[in-house]
């Protein structure tokens, strides 16, 4: 059944706050009422309520009529303050005027004033016994109040008003579940099933009860009745399965499922459920066979499996972990071809397999389905700029920050995009924004503004360049490429050399055997005319360069002349140029045999 319900401690809210239609039936209905009606001029039952010593009289009745009225009225305007007032006068001319009763209570459930709400609906109920919603709403405060005792009267009346509405039972049967009175709950189920039929709630309420008595012959004895009553729906005999394996007859539940299987060969559920199974008997070769059986079968929902997948996340670096992740996630861009999820999840796995080009072409197809999911639009820009696409990053980044122009690691990598095709003031303003947008993450404001750095150092304004270094180790004290190139231009124009070189040291020591730290470190110390020094960390630069840098070779010389090894010196400045620089200095270095500033 859709109908909500009291369930768990939670009752159905059937009595909330009337709309403002459902108030203007009521005052309808109160108009209906005769004036000795509001005077309670009843039977011989029912005693007179008398107002100030006297009977009422038809003046005070039709002071108690507009007074509702006008309390009706402003709780329409949510005036409930004044509407309170109104209806509070009407208590006192009329103690028994079960609507003004019933509408303060709806008032004071509304301010979560619970407990003076049901004394309210307590007083309704005794006066008028024939209105459900009086009654769903006092149910509704005993629940909030935990007066779970109480309910069992209440909904014993609201199926006395309505004997064919199966959520009443439910109700009933759930606060004797709550209160353990598991019999009492079983009983109520007999009714349900002799009002409605059979169902998978009254399955599902009776299979919790009978396993909070610890009576799982009963319940899997109600699931086979279930099976044999409808041998081909796939569901009961799952239902069955997983009451055995949740209490360890795992050879029952295999069993079960097998027969399932033969049943349903196309049911993906099942296969997940023997996946469970043979994984359990350490089987993981046929656990993982049911998977990819289970992958192929679209009526899994692809969250489930994609929850598969992202549980072999711990197991990394597992080859075999990732290996597996990776199948899944491709069979699942088979299965579901248009869902952008699938082919997200594929691109993560190809990444994690350090499979970068198929990676964005998987998050490239992720986006073209849905272009509404930004992480993935990031991680395929962080791929293009990894494999030095500069082009695609500038493209997809762009594109991404049409639709969400606020996301400042994207206007960062934009930026570093188009430093990288030399465009420098191109890349200024999306970095700025970068440093605009974000205030807490200190690693993007660190790398931001290192790079602004960079920037204003290609544009010579060596002012804000120093400014935006500084701000970037503000950030972290130990960004290593800001403190190797804050340094290392200070050295290249001769100025704050003892600075430089803390700052060098301090980055080789975060990072050692990086040949370009050491280089930059070697040249600091030649500015200071330390050239023993010099030599011996620009030998640990050559040792540890991979690249073959004409630079590194040409320091190296220009340290050696200083040291008095001419030839030393010429022979690495022929390396330098051998190795790609054909600056016209180095020329005249190699020619005149001597340095050249």
């Amino acid at each position: 059944m859709n109908n909500k319900r009291f369930e768990y401690g939670t009752l159905m809210n059937i009595a909330a706050v009337r709309s403002v239609l459902g108030a203007f039936i009521l005052v309808s209905v109160f108009l209906s009422f005769s004036d000795t009606a509001f005077a309670q001029d009843k039977s011989k039952s029912n005693p007179v309520v008398m107002v100030v010593g006297r009977p009422m009289t038809s003046m005070d009745s039709q002071v108690v009529k507009q007074l509702f009225f006008s309390a009706l009225r402003e709780k329409v305007v949510e005036n409930l303050t004044l509407a309170s007032e109104f209806l509070e006068r009407v208590i006192q001319i009329d103690p028994s005027n079960d609507a003004s009763l019933y509408e303060l209570a709806i008032i004071k459930r509304t301010k979560n004033n619970y407990a003076d709400a049901q004394q309210l609906l307590e007083k309704a109920v005794t006066v008028n016994q024939d209105n459900e919603w009086y009654w769903t709403a006092l149910a509704d405060c005993y629940e909030k109040n935990n007066e779970i005792a109480k309910l069992e009267n209440v909904f014993n009346e609201l199926i006395r008003l309505n004997p064919d509405k199966a959520d009443y039972y439910y109700d009933k049967a759930n606060a004797f579940f709550i209160q353990q009175r598991y019999d009492e709950a079983l009983q109520v189920y007999a009714q349900i099933e002799a009002l409605t039929a059979p169902s998978d709630d009254l399955l599902a309420n009776r299979q919790k009860i009978y396993l909070k008595q610890g009576k799982v012959d009963l319940a899997a004895k109600q699931l086979e009745q279930m099976i044999a009553a409808n041998p081909s729906q796939i569901k009961y005999y799952l239902f069955l399965a997983q009451l055995y394996s949740a209490n360890n007859f795992n050879d029952k539940a295999f069993k079960t499922l097998q027969t399932a299987e033969k049943i349903d060969p196309n049911s993906g559920l099942v296969h997940l459920a023997l996946a469970d199974i043979y994984r359990d008997k350490k089987n993981y070769e046929a656990s993982y066979d049911q998977l990819t059986l289970a992958f192929a079968i679209p009526d899994v929902d692809i969250e489930q499996k994609l929850k598969i997948i992202l549980g072999y996340l711990p197991k990394f670096p597992d080859p075999n972990a990732k290996a597996s992740a990776l199948d899944l996630s491709r069979i699942l861009t088979k299965t579901y071809p248009s869902d952008a999820r699938a082919f997200a999840i594929y691109g993560d796995m190809l990444l994690q397999n350090e499979k970068l080009k198929d990676a964005k072409i998987a998050y490239k197809q992720s986006v073209a389905l849905n272009s509404q999911v930004y992480e993935v639009q990031e991680q395929l820009v962080r791929i293009e700029l990894g494999d030095n696409d500069m082009d695609g990053a500038i493209k997809d980044g762009e594109n991404s920050l049409s639709l969400f122009p606020n996301q400042a690691w994207m206007n960062y990598l934009v930026g570093v995009a188009y430093l990288q095709k030399k465009d420098v003031n191109k890349a200024v303003g999306y970095i700025k924004n970068a440093t605009e947008l974000e205030t807490q993450d200190k690693e993007l404001l660190s790398q931001s503004f290192s790079t602004l750095g960079d920037c204003y150092h290609d544009l010579k304004d060596n002012k804000s360049a120093d400014d935006a270094y500084e701000k970037a180790l503000s950030y972290n004290p130990d960004n290593v490429f800001t403190l190797n190139n804050y340094a290392y231009y200070l050295s290249l124009r001769g100025e704050q050399l003892d600075k430089a070189a803390k700052m060098s040291k301090h980055s080789n020591d975060l990072q050692p055997n990086n040949a370009s730290f050491e280089d930059t470190y070697a040249w600091i110390l030649f500015k200071q005319k330390n050239y023993a020094d010099a030599k011996t960390w620009m030998e640990k630069a050559l040792a540890d360069d991979k690249t073959k840098s004409a630079t590194k070779a040409e320091h190296y010389g220009d340290i050696l002349f200083y040291l008095g090894n001419i030839e030393g010196a010429v022979d690495n400045w022929k390396k330098a140029k051998s190795n790609g620089d054909q600056s016209p200095l180095l020329e005249r270095k190699i020619n005149e045999k001597k340095y050249i500033e």
